[in-house]
């Protein structure tokens, strides 16, 4: 077997190609396109396995160099300390230090999703990005009314008839802000009808159809909450426990032990941001829809701290979404279980 390591930029992939005992059979760079990597696999030692780190520009060559090899690892960027840690640096010995972890077996692996979620999962983040510009675009109407001096309804701003009626007779509006209010509301308004257009498209998707209609079968759960489970998750079976799903989603902590002495840190940056955002939201509102939740809120706020309660929430509703992905089945209450075993 021959272990090939890969250190993927934008413009060039630096190659090294070892054996099991460590010698060096090839190095060099090849440029990132596909017709470049086509007459470099050719010429390559067979059978060989491949690794690279995750990066930007990992997705395209893991899915074209897949069928080329016996295997293809993506590595962790934070867990590939050797690279990180070492004296000299440079893209040949990185691509070194890849193909040595790679055949000793001490590459940190990371999940790749399918091609399939990733596709889908690019939408996704396309409509946040749409979402985080709609907002700045509200923001900037309310700071272009402000700067003028222009009172204003703050909860009816943004209504499309409240917005009319304001340009058309409120006076305070000077000729000079007037064009830039208008483009910016012409902005909002498209940027509404593309998030609408591109949920719409992930809602009827058929691989994704019937999977996100059980996820909202969960308490507190809605499209936008099941799109991001589904897609930001992708295979839920890797994850053995709870605890692995918890901490993917960033709902617990850091923390530093030593000796005897353990410190629990606040919320570690290793996690998903995506998916904690989404769970930390819904998990404000779910609550109000479910008693079992209500109750497991009340009971940290009785101990006097809110946000520990919404993370509290967030956690529960882990564990129920990871029990009707693995059930493939409903989500009932504990209620609904014990008035049918009642009955």
């Amino acid at each position: 077997m021959y272990f090939i390591g890969l250190d993927v930029h934008k413009k060039t992939i630096s190659y090294c190609v070892k054996d099991a005992a460590g010698r060096v059979h090839q190095e060099g760079k090849v440029a990132a396109t596909r017709r470049d990597l086509d007459q470099w696999v050719r010429v390559l030692p067979q059978p060989r396995m491949m690794a690279m780190e995750a990066t930007i520009f990992t997705g395209w060559i893991y899915d074209y160099l897949l069928p080329h090899a016996e295997q293809v690892k993506v590595a962790h960027p934070v867990m590939l300390r050797a690279i990180a840690a070492a004296k000299k640096k440079n893209d040949t010995i990185d691509a070194s230090k890849i193909a040595d972890c790679l055949r000793c077996d001490f590459l940190p692996e990371c999940h790749m999703a399918s091609t399939e979620i990733r596709d889908r999962r690019r939408v996704l983040r396309y409509r946040n990005l749409v979402i985080k510009q709609a907002t700045q675009m509200k923001n900037r109407v309310s700071g272009l009314l402000m700067e003028t001096g222009v009172s204003y309804n703050k909860q009816r701003l943004h209504k499309v008839g409240y917005f009319g009626e304001l340009m058309s007779t409120n006076e305070e509006i000077s000729d000079a802000v007037r064009p830039l209010l208008n483009l910016s509301r012409g902005m909002i308004r498209r940027s509404a009808k593309l998030e609408y257009d591109l949920v719409s498209s992930l809602e009827r998707d058929p691989l994704l159809k019937e999977r996100l209609r059980r996820l909202r079968t969960v308490p507190g759960v809605g499209p936008i909450t099941a799109l991001t489970w589904a897609l930001e998750i992708g295979d839920y079976t890797r994850f053995r426990s709870n605890k692995q799903a918890i901490s993917y989603c960033g709902l617990c902590a850091d923390e530093k032990s030593s000796a005897d002495k353990v410190m629990r840190m606040p919320l570690s940056k290793q996690r998903n941001k995506h998916i904690q955002r989404a769970l930390v939201e819904a998990a404000k509102l779910a609550p109000r829809n479910s008693p079992e939740l209500a109750l497991v809120r009340d009971r940290e706020l009785d101990r006097g701290n809110r946000n520990r309660a919404t993370l509290a929430v967030a956690r529960k509703m882990v564990c129920y979404l990871l029990a009707v992905e693995r059930r493939k089945q409903d989500f009932v209450s504990s209620g609904q279980i014990l008035a049918t075993s009642a009955s």
